[in-house]
């Protein structure tokens, strides 16, 4: 009955005269979305209410009225029932791989005391008695007081008959209790790899289970990895999950390109519901080898919903863990300024090498030093490869130098940014800004300057390191307040976003980053039709209940991929 009034609904309108029924009678849509209040991140035609589809791309957009043109016999016409609709969200930043993972290990993410990480860790634990390894991540810096690091005795004390192997929610440290470092047979006489860092009892030189940068590889790469099945099932479960948040394409920073043919596998089974761009992790120097990697995945996996285009460098650490490369020493470590994963030189050449062979270029760039060298060795590639739209793109950004701040839109340089690590809680003033002090503090994560210096936004999760939902995020972003309201006014209030910009960034500013702003990012005539449904209408809410969004329906080249469970009833 409901199909029936619809079709008689849109029946009436076209004979009452519409003039979009006039000018196209002949070829019907595959879905109409009516009754909709459409955003459309279209600047010459911001709102509209309906659209139609044909062939999983956007044919139509406008009125109620002129969208009932293209109703046909077979057409599939969605009542929006006045909800607001969006482009499909871009999450610019994950570890889809990772992620898939932690979904199934101790979350250790709301653990506010010591007392909560054991607990967490113990419960965790105590219901899988049969998990040879326990693994988690999750835990912030700032609750294991003024080092802001924990120590192994912490595991030992709730699981001391199992290895425990526990990743901090930046993934840049990890802590591993006694039974894991004897796994990996780390000892005292243990020397540090490179790129990392074992932590050690100054008294003692006994390694304490913190383990920074690659020194967790030393645990990591002995646990014992899941059947390809076991993979397989639990990477459908994360995709699926993702469009359940209304995400359209996702783009991984690293750790999913290795492992592009189990996505392969899934998009053949039929279980691909969201677009991936993956870009390999790269160091300098590039091998041969490697490069012949890239270029086979560059050719063989180039469509909508599978793309190798790009690279990735992981150029320094976390400010946190004081392992980002800084300008001047750290405020609270005076004889440290970090450090820098490879040498300066043999990034510069491998970033000039893979601009010449066309490679998009992303680099993890968090403290000023790093993020000065990142904007130097692309620009230097540019100008040498005469290159003017290589869309590279510097990865957090999370303390730029204020003479650097311009450069992002000066060179073209993308600045990838995720809103939820500029979330002031106290992690963040006390452990991040503690480190870096007071005058540096306020430049961090500059999403105003940035963009004011006319460069392009794209915004992430970097999932699992915070929630794939991108709600929340969108919230901080016009807020820049906890989840609680504080502080009030929003820390450094000045680098808050309006709610067009934050949406833009989400949207188009991903398809920017993609390279596929030509076909998705906004709802326009001749773009694939990814779109979603959601429960709130953005701009009719204050701002602190943005987080709250949820994903009602999501379409994906206007076929629906997810649908809440209750939307027949509302």
């Amino acid at each position: 009955m409901k199909t029936r009034a619809l079709s008689i609904f849109l029946f009436l309108i076209c004979v009452s005269g519409a003039s979009g029924c006039r000018q196209q009678k002949s070829t019907p849509g595959d879905t109409l979305l009516i009754h909709a209040r459409i955003y459309t991140v279209n600047s010459k035609e911001p709102w509209a209410q309906a659209m139609a589809v044909r062939a999983g791309k956007i044919v139509a957009v406008g009125s109620d009225q002129a969208i009932a043109a293209y109703q046909g016999p077979s057409t599939k016409v969605i009542d929006a029932k006045k909800r607001m609709v969006l482009p499909g969200i871009v999450d610019a930043h994950v570890h889809f791989m990772i992620g898939s993972a932690v979904l199934q290990q101790v979350s250790l993410s709301e653990a506010k005391t010591i007392a909560d990480f054991q607990k967490a860790i113990k419960d965790y634990a105590a219901v899988r008695t049969d998990s040879k390894w326990i693994q988690g991540m999750g835990w912030v810096y700032n609750i294991f007081g003024k080092s802001g690091l924990p120590d192994k005795k912490l595991v030992d004390e709730v699981v001391p008959d199992r290895p425990v192997y526990l990743v901090a929610y930046d993934g840049h440290t990890s802590l591993a209790n006694s039974k894991a470092l004897q796994a990996a047979g780390i000892t005292r006489k243990t020397l540090d790899p490179p790129s990392g860092i074992i932590v050690r009892d100054p008294a003692t030189g006994e390694p304490t289970g913190v383990l920074k940068e690659a020194a967790g590889q030393l645990v990591a790469k002995i646990i014992p990895q899941p059947t390809h099945e076991e993979e397989r099932d639990r990477l459908t479960k994360a995709i699926h999950y993702a469009s359940s948040l209304g995400l359209t394409r996702l783009i991984s920073a690293g750790g999913d390109a290795e492992r592009v043919e189990l996505f392969d596998e899934i998009r053949k089974r039929g279980d691909l519901t969201a677009r991936f761009c993956m870009a390999r992790f790269v160091n300098p120097p590039v091998a041969p080898e490697v490069i012949g990697v890239l270029e086979q995945n560059r050719k063989k996996y180039c469509d909508d919903w599978i793309d190798l285009g790009s690279v990735k460098f992981l150029l320094d650490g976390v400010i946190e863990s004081h392992t980002a490369a800084m300008l001047e020493p750290y405020e609270n470590d005076p004889g440290n300024r970090g450090q820098l994963n490879f040498d300066p030189e043999k990034y510069k050449d491998s970033v000039l090498q893979l601009d010449r062979l066309g490679y998009a270029i992303s680099t993890h760039a968090i403290g000023d030093r790093t993020i000065r060298l990142a904007l130097d060795a692309y620009e230097a590639a540019h100008k040498a490869n005469n290159h003017t739209d290589a869309r590279d793109r510097i990865e957090h950004i999370e303390d730029p130098s204020a003479q650097d701040i311009p450069r992002f839109g000066e060179l073209g340089i993308i600045a990838g940014m995720q809103p939820l690590h500029a979330t002031p809680d106290r992690n963040t003033l006390d452990n991040w800004a503690g480190s870096i002090g007071a005058m540096r503090a306020e430049r961090g994560f500059p999403w105003h300057d940035i963009l004011s210096g006319g460069a392009h936004l794209s915004f992430g999760s970097d999932w699992p390191v915070v929630t794939l939902d991108p709600w929340p995020g969108l919230q901080v972003l016009l807020t820049r307040e906890t989840p609680e309201g504080n502080p009030a006014g929003g820390w450094l209030p000045k680098e808050r976003l309006t709610l067009e910009q934050a949406i833009q960034g989400y949207t188009m500013g991903g398809a920017i980053a993609a390279k596929r702003e030509k076909t998705e990012g906004s709802i326009e005539v001749g773009k694939l039709a990814d779109v979603i449904i959601i429960s709130q209408d953005l701009f009719k809410i204050a701002p602190n209940q943005i987080g709250k969004t949820k994903a009602i329906m999501t379409m994906i080249g206007g076929k629906v991929v997810y649908q809440d469970a209750s939307w027949s009833e509302r």
